[in-house]
Parts: C-alpha cells; structure tokens; sequence
C-alpha cells in the first residue's frame, strides 16, 4: 500500500532533518493493525533522535514516532475485526511520523471522540510516568519527590501522580509561566533553576526519597548526594546531552559528569539507581505497557489526572515543533496534526 510520511533525513538542525515523501507499506502480519493517522505525539526522545544521539532509532533515512491516534482501517489474518473503523490511540516502534501506521493490536485503546492533543499525553510519556510512579516501585505517602523538567509531558503528569499516592512534590522548571503550571497542577515547592541554585534550595532539609530524572549529566550526581536511605533515582532521559556540538566528547564529557557507582555502595548507603526505557520495556514485555495505559486512561476518564496541553502543529510545520521541544521552553504536550 502507498502512503506517505516525515522521514528523517538529516542529523542536526531541524529546519533541513525533515522531508515528506511516499512510502510503500507492507502486508499486515497476524496480531497486526493499521492505523489511518489524524495526529501523532512528539517525544524527547525523537529530538535525541534526530540529533543523533539515540541508538536505538533506525538508520536514515527512516520514520520516527511513537505514538498516533487515528481511525483502525485493517487488521491481520485471524485479527479482531472489530477494531476496523474504530478511533484508537496506539504506541508504534517508531514509524509514528507515518499518514498510516502499522502496530500490534495490542498497542491499541479505543478513545472514541477524546480530543486528539490530550489522549496523546496517556501514551509514551503518559505510561513512562505511570510505570515509573505506581508499578514499578510506586512511591509512599509522605515521600519527598524531585521533579526535574515538571513542566513538561512527563513531569505534569509524574506532579500528579505523585501527588495521588500523597507524596511532598519538589517540582523544578525554567521560568515564571512554568511556575504557575506546576503549582496548579499541585506542586508543593516549586524552585526556578533559572534564577536559584535547586541543591541549595533542596540541601540541609528532609532528603529525598525519589528523584525523577530526565536530564542526566552534572543532575546525577547532585540529585544522588541528596538521596536520603530507602531513596530511588530514576534515570529517563539524557537531555543534557542534546544541543552537544563535539560529538563523541560531548557524550564522553556527559558521561564524566556521571561519575561512576560501584554496585557495593549501593548496598551500603540503601540507595538505587532505576533506569528506564520504555521501548525496551515494550520490546519485551508489551502487556505492561498495556496495562499501565489501561490503568492511566482510567484516571483521565475519571477526571483524576487532566493534560496539559501545550502547542499543536501542522504537519507541514514539524520542523517548528521540533524546534520549540527542544528549546527548552516547551510546556505540556506537543502534537502534529495531518491535513
């Protein structure tokens, strides 16, 4: 089948990475659905991508993405017929980016007519805040929570969640406007990184339980001083690394910054370290990506989370949305609608 999709082309600059072009699909595989496109999700992982600096993502050119929600236009041999014509929201590994998409049935939810821009929000970044908070070591009442980038897709969401399981919320963001975000959203303490130093604003007080990281870098460290007994640091992200312009010294430096644990210390000082990649958790265990969406679609149904919706673009315009993601002052959740 032809269609078409923004392929990635280019390392760099967002104004020359991208090119709409067709694209040959190929026959469904049994478990298999296809999905006509109207929106997809931008992740932070799609502009470490398009800097070159996730291994994961396919060779150029090549069609990035995670995320769509769209109208169910066919099914594999022996698949659920009654998806077809249905309006879901699905994870893709990678191939998001597409006007049709093909995933596992598996990586679908119906939505019904829910708007496009905040169901988009429950998927990737939506199921990395969930599985980090409430399945995979959830968080106790009373713990005392960093949030780095709170502002953000993840981080609103992780306020929230965080917050339900009646945790003290330190939720740290780059400017005014994101202030007023994170506070509604219930943030108990709020520290600008752009006008105070977070470890002088969080050091000589209570410790910290967890820290939600997505930055990596000169933050590991900081935050694993300020870890108290029992704490857990997640690691989700290497934003710092992105915008490095010496390449294999940039990520050697990022590294450096890091330093190095030495697995005895972790027992000693009762600390952990918790990396997470949801492709690879999706990769080899898909029925919990399933359940952690199933279980958050539930909480936005019920009205117990909300979306913050930041921009929407056309898909003419991806570039531009790629752009204000990784300047840094992005806010909620950024789609790409098709014509």
């Amino acid at each position: 089948m032809k269609s078409e999709a923004i392929f990635l082309v280019k390392k760099g600059d967002a104004k020359h990475a991208f090119l709409k072009k067709e694209i040959t699909l190929p026959a469904l595989n049994k478990g298999e659905a296809m999905i006509k496109s109207e929106a997809f999700g931008l992740n932070y992982a799609d502009v470490m991508a398009r800097n070159g600096l996730y291994r994961e993502a396919p060779p150029m050119p090549c069609v990035i993405g995670y995320e769509v929600v769209g109208e169910v236009l066919s099914v594999g041999p022996d698949g659920n017929h009654d998806l077809i014509g249905k309006r879901v929201l699905a994870f893709c590994r990678f191939g998001g980016y597409g006007r049709h998409v093909i995933t596992t049935e598996l990586a679908l939810v119906l939505i019904s007519d829910l708007p496009s821009s905040e169901v988009l929000a429950l998927s990737t970044q939506g199921v990395t805040a969930y599985y980090m908070t409430d399945y995979l070591a959830p968080i106790r009442p009373g713990e005392r929570v960093l949030i780095h980038a709170a502002a953000g897709g993840v981080g609103t969401l992780l306020i929230q969640l965080a917050k339900q399981r009646g945790a003290e919320v330190i939720a740290k963001v780059g400017s005014t406007e994101k202030e007023v975000i994170v506070k509604n959203l219930g943030a108990d303490h709020i520290i600008n990184y752009k006008t105070k130093d977070y470890v002088e604003e969080i050091k000589g007080k209570k410790k910290l339980d967890v820290s939600f990281n997505p930055v990596g870098g000169s933050t590991f460290k900081k935050d694993w001083r300020h870890l108290g007994p029992g704490g857990k640091l997640y690691l989700f992200g290497g934003a710092e690394l992105s915008g490095g312009r010496f390449g294999i010294l940039s990520s050697l430096n990022f590294l450096r910054k890091m330093g190095v644990i030495i697995p005895a210390a972790l027992m000693m000082s009762s600390k952990s370290i918790l990396g997470v990649n949801m492709l690879k958790i999706a990769d080899e265990k898909p029925s919990i990506m399933q359940d952690c969406l199933v279980q958050l679609m539930e909480l936005y149904l019920q009205k117990k989370i909300q979306v913050v919706v930041g921009k929407v673009y056309n898909v003419n315009d991806i570039s531009a949305a790629h752009t204000y993601l990784e300047s840094g002052a992005s806010i909620g959740k950024i789609s790409v609608v098709w014509d």
